[in-house]
């Protein structure tokens, strides 16, 4: 059965708060065991904070909106209203649950959000401008403009997100999670507007999806605000489109708890500050992942975002110092592409070592693209971490044990050869296995690899 916000006073005139008239639909829904709740086409839905109810499906028809309200006063609080300090500590905005929430829900099964129509944050009622190449807030977090919390069996398909001041689509302690088909819009230039976050999530599925965004495309999650829930266990991603001014794929930084079970297969980055990144900081784990017949095109953006146009970066460093960062161990790349300003780099922890890492046919091109400075790479946020400068190898690994190349090469091309280096460089290693290898040194004096 179809339920309509008009029905229960709504004017979709793009001024009004429709949200009473919104949320009432939404509960007369739930009520009656189910349905859809119509945001119609042709009308602009203006709303504040909107809960989502059990068995409900709210589908927004092609040409309709639904925007979020500009005044964060009206927003529903899913943390209680708690200040989140995670501003104060290095490297992360979220340390509890989402202060603010533009569609929320928890403990809702078989919920949805479908259809061709637009769901719009409002974004730039929440930040602003602080230079040519970076849009940020004065507060943490900003509104997320879907968190839902502890919801199994729920759908996200063909809807399109956009302008969004924080991060999109942030399923947190979920199990059996579709996310099929959507489009995630946001500006390049606003800090924190992640496309995807699996949090404490499991037997998650996102599919087809194209994503726009500043900050990380798709990011896993494994958050100390919800560590009443298990791993991130179980994730697919395929057939997806990317592009980022940080990280088109990541896990991390947010990783207290584990991760577990994860493939990556068909996809494209493009324009991206970094390409892969499994960036580690917390005491979680990292273990059982693939990435596979991917094709990664970065390049270097402003040294605000992290990232150095690294195509695949694994590392693992402290936060704060006084705790270890977790391990990361048994991981594939294979039939991937890269075209970047960068190399590949692997950086682990003394004491801590990558272990069980296969490169296979991943072949690497690297010349200039911007105009930003090359050789550098990016180990933000960390304790006492920063940008280190050096030539940069095809390859670059450090702290690794158990590391296996096979049928894998590196070019260097176009003028800028001074910023290039090795083509594979190691330190501090055990077990390196080269197969099949090579690599065509950016100088004749430089020798293809450094061990």
């Amino acid at each position: 059965m179809d339920f309509y916000p008009e029905q229960y006073g709504a004017l979709a005139d793009g001024v009004t708060n429709d949200a009473q008239a919104i949320q009432a639909a939404i509960d007369a829904c739930s009520a009656h065991g189910g349905g859809r709740v119509v945001i119609s086409s042709g009308k602009h839905y203006y709303s504040s904070s909107i809960i989502l109810k059990k068995n409900v499906e709210l589908h927004l028809e092609r040409g309709s909106m639904l925007q979020a309200h500009a005044d964060i006063n009206t927003y529903f609080h899913p943390n209680d209203g708690q200040k989140d300090n995670g501003v104060n500590v290095i490297g992360t905005p979220v340390t509890l649950k989402p202060s603010y929430a533009f569609i929320y829900a928890k403990d809702a099964d078989n919920i949805a959000i479908t259809g061709p129509g637009v769901v719009d944050g409002n974004g730039m009622a929440f930040v602003k401008r602080v230079s040519q190449y970076y849009i940020t807030g004065d507060f943490y977090p900003r509104p997320t403009l879907i968190y839902v919390e502890h919801c199994n069996h729920i759908t996200f398909a063909e809807c399109v997100l956009q302008n969004v001041p924080f991060w999109t689509l942030h399923p947190a302690g979920c199990d059996d999670v579709l996310i099929d088909r959507i489009r995630i819009l946001n500006s390049l230039e606003v800090a924190n507007s992640d496309g995807i976050d699996p949090d404490h999530s499991t037997n998650v599925r996102i599919i087809g999806c194209h994503i726009t965004c500043a900050d990380d495309c798709i990011c896993l999650k494994s958050s100390a605000g919800n560590m009443e829930y298990g791993p991130t266990k179980n994730v697919l991603i395929s057939g997806c489109t990317l592009i980022s001014t940080s990280a088109a794929l990541k896990i991390g930084t947010e990783g207290t708890g584990n991760f577990e079970n994860l493939i990556v297969d068909n996809c494209i980055i493009s324009d991206s500050n970094r390409g892969i990144s499994i960036q580690i900081r917390d005491g979680g784990n990292v273990r059982n992942a693939s990435f596979s017949n991917i094709i990664i095109e970065t390049r270097r953006f402003a040294e605000c975002w992290w990232g150095c146009a690294e195509p695949i970066t694994i590392s693992t460093h402290s936060r704060t110092g006084d705790k270890p960062s977790g391990h990361i161990s048994h991981i594939r790349f294979s039939n991937i592409t890269c075209d970047s300003e960068n190399g590949v780099f692997l950086s682990g922890s003394e004491g801590n070592a990558i272990e069980d890492v296969t490169f296979e046919n991943v072949h690497v091109t690297m010349r200039a693209k911007s105009k930003w400075q090359r050789g550098q790479y990016d180990l933000r946020p960390g304790y006492g971490k920063g940008i280190e400068s050096m030539r940069s190898p095809g390859f670059l690994m450090r702290d690794v044990d158990g590391i296996t190349l096979r049928n894998c090469s590196v070019t260097f091309e176009g003028e800028e050869r001074k910023d290039f280096g090795e083509a594979l460089r190691a330190e501090r290693w055990q077990n390196l296995k080269l197969e099949n290898f090579s690599g065509k040194a950016a100088e004749a004096e430089l020798q293809d690899i450094v061990m």
